[in-house]
């Protein structure tokens, strides 16, 4: 492993990902039957196609739960709220928000930075009487979109037996299923299941961790800015290893396959990012994302230095590899533009 440090920008990050049995989508029930969150995509065909995908608001929420682990862990700076891991957030930290009351907005972003990792990395809204102070957060996610060819929900029958005691009870229901065929004592319902090849996006701007966008200037040390640079690309890593979502207790997402690329920049060239739904199904083409993004990066460093570089991987150890690298010699770049 190279031990040379680099400084970052901006990360993203574009994969395939194969999941198998998964019900990671759900987006609530009608009567009996749980409900697979759907949405509508112009495939390669030019054709709009109703496929399943998981929610961008699921991913951040599960890259927010490993950071607040980490972060606790390394005894990271978390306002009253965080450290319950309150989904308010800093706007339930009511001794932070009294002390605060009444300052500039500039000087408030900066208090805020400065008190909690989890309002500077996945950003927040701050409201209270006579403020509105956005944060906007370092990391963005894209639904993580199956592709048309490659993937399919099924609905499974399954039944609840529920006991009744009484024999009065028993006798009713013994009577009812002479009658009618039916066992009021069993409840019956559909739980969907999906698998499929599955296109994820996302991107992190490691140079605005501490940067208030205000006064265009940060608000915490660079030490501390490392710390917390160095918790978000393990909490990307760990999110990969350990998804999170509806109905896991019984219907664990089996990831069977991994493959992509991460994209790094360490100025204000942007960290090229495609879509690995671009190629569809074609064994062929499968990689046509990544080989654009190489010749993007390419093209963007031109003949000076090497500003922009991917880092490939086709396995999920691969990835795991990739990001630990990062993690261990990459310093977010303070921006200077």
């Amino acid at each position: 492993m190279s031990t040379t440090s680099n400084s970052l920008v901006s990360l993203s990050i574009a994969a395939r990902m194969t999941l198998n049995v998964h019900s990671l989508n759900n987006e609530g029930g009608e009567g009996n039957q749980i409900q697979t969150r759907m949405i509508d995509i112009v495939g390669e065909d030019n054709v709009l196609h109703n496929v399943n995908a998981i929610s961008g608001d699921m991913l951040k929420h599960v890259l927010m739960e490993h950071y607040y682990r980490r972060a606790k862990e390394e005894h990271i700076s978390l306002c009253t709220s965080c450290q319950r891991f309150n989904v308010n957030r800093i706007n339930a930290d009511d001794t932070f928000l009294k002390k605060t009351k009444g300052i500039k907005d500039a000087d408030f972003i900066d208090q805020l930075l400065q008190h909690c990792a989890m309002d500077d990395i996945g950003g927040i809204l701050v409201t209270e009487e006579k403020r509105s102070v956005p944060r906007k957060s370092i990391c963005e996610f894209g639904w993580v979109v199956a592709l048309p060819e490659l993937s399919r929900t099924e609905s499974y029958f399954h039944v609840k037996y529920a006991s009744e005691r009484g024999e009065n009870k028993r006798k009713e229901d013994a009577n009812d299923q002479e009658k009618t065929g039916a066992n009021r004592g069993q409840n019956i319902f559909h739980r969907p299941a999906s698998s499929g090849v599955y296109a994820f996006v996302c991107h992190l701007e490691l140079g605005r961790i501490g940067y208030n966008d205000i006064t265009q200037s940060y608000a915490i040390s660079e030490e501390e800015r490392q710390k917390r640079a160095a918790l978000l690309l393990e909490g990307v890593m760990y999110s990969f290893l350990e998804l999170n979502g509806a109905m896991r207790s019984t219907q664990l997402p089996h990831l069977v396959a991994l493959e992509g690329f991460i994209s790094t920049s360490d100025s204000a060239i942007p960290a090229p990012l495609l879509s690995p739904l671009m190629g569809g199904s074609d064994r062929e083409h499968r990689f046509a994302y990544r080989k654009q993004a190489q010749e993007i990066a390419t093209a963007l460093n031109g003949q000076g230095p090497e500003h922009v570089r991917l880092h490939s991987f086709d396995t999920l150890s691969e990835f795991a590899q990739r990001m630990r690298s990062l993690i261990d010699t990459s310093t977010p770049q303070a921006l200077t533009f």
